[in-house]
């Protein structure tokens, strides 16, 4: 059996959230898997979002507290565009955040947005030969 790779997303509202991330990506809400569980499926996996209240710990014993103000996390989300100024313009129509200007690199243009929630993620529109690109050859 292949596994499946999930993606989950906690956000404070299930239905903005589904809005958000149907509008800006193209995904489509697959099933309702209980009052705070939503599925989206159209992408390489499936996104699970999660409505969790801010001010909760995310796991018994933490210290910490979801906060969905704009926050710094070692894991986000890279989805590329073909045209990033449209993707880029979409995305602050629905409430996306961009975090700096768009930038050039050697595989093409990078924009870093955060969602109306605080979880970053990027778009990319690649150029050339992509990631092959930074090889040199």
């Amino acid at each position: 059996m292949t596994e499946q790779l999930r993606i989950c997303i906690d956000v404070p509202d299930l239905e903005k959230g589904i809005a958000f991330y149907t509008q800006v990506f193209g995904l489509t809400l697959g099933r309702r898997l209980g009052r705070g569980w939503a599925e989206l499926l159209g992408a390489s996996s499936a996104i699970d979002l999660l409505a969790e209240p801010a001010g909760s710990a995310p796991s018994p014993g933490s210290g910490a507290a979801r906060d969905y103000a704009r926050h710094w996390t070692p894991v986000h989300l890279d989805w590329p565009v073909p045209d990033l100024d449209a993707a880029v313009r979409r995305a602050q129509a629905a409430g996306a955040i961009l975090d700096r200007d768009v930038q050039t690199r050697k595989y093409g243009r990078l924009a870093n947005l955060a969602d109306p929630f605080g979880n970053g993620f990027c778009f990319l529109e690649m150029r050339g030969r992509g990631y092959d690109e930074l090889l040199g050859t």
